[in-house]
This record gives C-alpha cells, structure tokens and sequence, in this order.
C-alpha cells in the first residue's frame, strides 16, 4: 500500500504535520532534536537529510517537522513528503 501524507499547518509558523494513512510508530512518541539523535529511525535520519530541518516530531499517525525559521517551506516540502513516503 502506498503511504499517503496529507499535510496541515500549526500554530508554530516553523511547523508543518503530516499526517499518514499508516503508524509512523507503534506506541508513545518520539521527538528527535538532532541527526545523532535520530540514528533509530529511519524516518527521522532521512527527514534531518534535509538542509534546514531542525527538528522531528513522531507520534501514532502523524509527524511534525521543525524547520529553521529562515527556510522555506517552499524549499523542504517535495524532499519532506519523499523522505516521508520512501521511510514508510
């Protein structure tokens, strides 16, 4: 099945979430606040790939991503949704 994304704004102008017709975790959550971090999920490691992602955010069905606030969501939105869809 190919995963879906649907994406949303939130009330931090640097965040977006995107929401998945799958898990993007089994249970809890995770916040990962940097690439070293992340090295235990592969979708958080290729999301950090991206210049100008600051921070990952992952629970049940959804992630949000934190950008750096001098970034485009223009610029990260297509490397987001194919890191995203290529993990899952």
């Amino acid at each position: 099945m190919a995963v879906e994304v649907s994406i949303s704004s939130t009330p931090n102008e640097n965040a977006m979430k995107y929401t998945l017709n799958c898990n993007a975790l089994d249970s809890g959550h995770k916040t990962y606040a940097n690439a070293e971090a992340a090295e235990e999920s592969p979708v958080a490691k290729a999301l950090f790939a991206i210049d100008g992602v600051t921070q990952v955010f992952l629970m049940a069905d959804f992630i949000t991503v934190t950008k750096k606030p001098d970034t485009s969501w223009g610029s990260l939105e297509a490397a987001i949704l194919d890191a995203i869809k290529s993990a899952y």
